[in-house]
């Protein structure tokens, strides 16, 4: 996802600021193997939580909470996702510099489509029936067909992109991260047409569209921009944590939440109307990406513990310590 600074370092290990807790702790622990991680995202049935690694794909059985190690193999990935109705899934890999089409059930790659330099997130179409890939080298958007297992086109959009959600009705909004804005896409048209400047906001990452119509993006500098999808004006600024990655949005209860790796939190947000800050967890250091089950509204955020980094270089994962943290109510 997003490039790591010298100062994104230095704020892994800040000291985090907490406000009231909301209610939520960190019920449950899911270990799983060593290695980095990335995205998260729930499957199209609601069944499986997808964690993207170093290695390929991790699942998580939602109802059983059995733990899949890798049930796609593969290199450097970053956003998994599945098309509903189907078994094909997709996972973005800048190894391969692309995106690699897999069978969700026995995980076997069944295509690999070159998409671009630097393959990110990942998202379904509902309205298309299109699977979306984010290049986060200036490459756009690639535009896939899941039935054809080909690239049908691309949408072209400058700087890196990041983060992106969809309306379900034809509507795709990206997070450009070198840019401080957001970009609005007509999947069908496979065209840009509107920009949305986020003032205020550094490097935004994290992006999650509410039901309601609100769009959340969180900001490196200590703030997730709350715009409104229809208008494009800002509605609201959120103070958050150091670090972010990731919007998490369950809306089947009107929350969001914004994991920050540098200081070990979780913002949680109501979102029933302009979308606000309520409290925060204490998760742990390096969490910074997540999903949450919509059945239940456990929130699941991959991390590890770090020894000390050296000067100028980057924290060092603690063998052994890689696991997956489940926040309830």
């Amino acid at each position: 996802m997003r490039r790591i600074t010298a100062s994104a370092l230095l704020m892994l290990f800040a000291t985090p600021v907490l406000a009231a807790d909301p209610g939520m702790i960190v019920s449950k622990r899911i270990p799983g193997p060593d290695g980095g991680w990335d995205y998260v995202n729930v499957s199209a049935d609601g069944r499986t939580m997808l964690v993207s690694r170093s290695d390929g794909v991790m699942t998580i059985d939602l109802a059983t909470g059995a733990v899949n190690p890798r049930l796609v193999a593969a290199q450097r990935t970053h956003g998994a996702v599945t098309v509903p109705g189907s078994t094909i899934g997709m996972v973005t890999s800048t190894i391969s510099g692309g995106a690699l089409l897999f069978d969700a059930v026995s995980g076997a790659i069944v295509a690999d489509i070159k998409t671009g330099t630097k393959p990110d997130a990942a998202a379904y179409d509902p309205a298309t029936g299109m699977l979306l890939v984010m290049d986060n080298a200036g490459g756009g958007v690639a535009v896939i067909d899941p039935k054809t297992k080909a690239l049908v086109g691309k949408v072209a959009v400058a700087g890196a992109l990041e983060s992106a959600a969809v309306d379900g009705k034809g509507t795709l909004y990206v997070n450009v991260e070198d840019k401080g804005e957001l970009v609005v896409i007509d999947v069908a048209r496979k065209a840009v047409v509107r920009t949305i400047q986020l003032t205020g906001c550094e490097d935004p990452g994290g992006l999650a569209l509410t039901k309601q119509g609100y769009l959340i993006s969180a900001c490196a500098n200590g703030h997730a921009k709350v715009v409104e999808a229809r208008s494009g004006r800002l509605l609201a600024d959120i103070a958050i944590g150091s670090r972010p990655d990731a919007v998490i949005y369950d809306g089947p209860r009107d929350r969001a939440y914004v994991p920050t790796g540098g200081d070990g939190a979780l913002t949680v947000i109501d979102t029933t109307v302009v979308p606000s800050g309520v409290g925060v967890v204490s998760t742990q250091k390096g969490s910074r990406t997540g999903a949450a089950d919509p059945a239940t509204g456990n929130v699941y955020l991959p991390g590890a513990r770090f020894a000390p980094a050296e000067a100028g270089q980057r924290p060092k994962a603690i063998p052994g310590s890689f696991e997956v943290l489940v926040v309830s109510r």
